[in-house]
């Protein structure tokens, strides 16, 4: 199964590049503010699916952009597809996107594969035989403090989402960290977190075929995800965290309270920092401008002030 994942995943990466070379032409529609989808996403899930029914046609099919329209409808056997994670990026010449597919047997991830066509780069996993990248086995990193860290994150980008309590969050994992990067294909991020080239990650807003690859690249490399609170079952909760052990362990505290999960003290105090008094405090503070930053930053502040943020 998980050869069969990657020769679809391979089939879209070529589409992919063969439309890079002239992205200029490729049609793009536009779903909602901000989220496009194109062409060519459309022939890669057409390709995925082709690949997968012909050697599978009992399965069934979740993609991103067809739904559940192909493929048995009662299958324990589920193929989960992200065919262009980082359209935005595909969309600007920007290289940071990849192929996302997952099989699911009876709801749980058990075969993942992300695929990215710009650098030939091929993560793969199978549910207790661990995580390769190019056949070579990968492990999350071995970092144990948070203030040496690589994170990585998505933005919030459709109308509706809540910036200010975003920036908040993002001041608050910013001033303990080494840097924050946000390459804008959660896939990826996840595959990167999986083979230690970042040491956590976390978004909210993802679909399940944003992360169910990932997902088990992470788990299979060692490491930890869940949501915000470290709830383990968060593959339809809409937001995703993940790291090495003990990295994961340091961010469910900051991260905690602004899952739609956290008590309702938690939830207050978060709606109180994102709703501040004076115009001033809208600013990301270059100590701890979030209200609810100040509780927990103190010990790893003190060491990140002075220095210019690595970004």
């Amino acid at each position: 199964m998980l050869n069969v994942a990657i020769k679809a995943a391979r089939a879209a990466g070529a589409i992919i590049n063969r439309a890079a070379l002239d992205v200029e032409s490729v049609r793009i529609s536009q779903k909602q503010i901000n989220d496009f989808v194109t062409e060519v996403d459309h022939a890669s899930e057409k390709i995925i699916i082709e690949t997968l029914l012909t050697a599978y046609p009992g399965h069934g099919i979740l993609a991103e952009e067809s739904g559940k329209e192909y493929g048995a409808k009662d299958s324990e056997f589920v193929w989960i597809i992200d065919p262009l994670d980082g359209t935005t990026n595909f969309i600007h010449g920007f290289p940071v996107y990849c192929v996302s597919i997952a099989l699911a047997v009876k709801g749980k991830v058990e075969q993942g594969v992300v695929y990215d066509p710009t650098r030939n780069d091929l993560f793969t996993a199978t549910k207790g035989r661990g995580a390769y990248l190019n056949e070579r086995r990968i492990r999350v990193s071995k970092r144990t403090q948070l203030k040496d860290c690589l994170i990585s994150t998505g933005f919030p980008f459709r109308p509706g989402d809540n910036f200010k309590s975003y920036l908040n969050m993002m001041a608050d994992v910013m001033q303990r960290t080494a840097g924050l990067r946000r390459p804008g294909a959660a896939a990826l991020d996840l595959a990167y977190v999986a083979a230690g080239f970042t040491d956590g990650f976390f978004e909210t807003g993802l679909s399940i075929w944003d992360v169910a690859a990932g997902s088990l690249l992470v788990t299979e490399a060692g490491g930890l995800v869940g949501n915000f609170t470290g709830e383990a079952e968060f593959l339809e909760q809409r937001e995703c965290l993940a790291g090495n052990p003990r990295i994961y362990g340091q961010l469910v505290p900051i991260l905690g309270k602004y899952s739609k999960f956290a008590s309702a003290g938690d939830k207050a105090a978060v709606r109180q920092a994102a709703t501040p008094d004076t115009p001033e405090a809208n600013n990301i503070p270059e100590t701890e401008g979030a209200a609810d930053a100040a509780e927990s930053a103190a010990p790893q502040a003190d060491s990140a002030k002075g220095e210019d943020a690595p970004f």
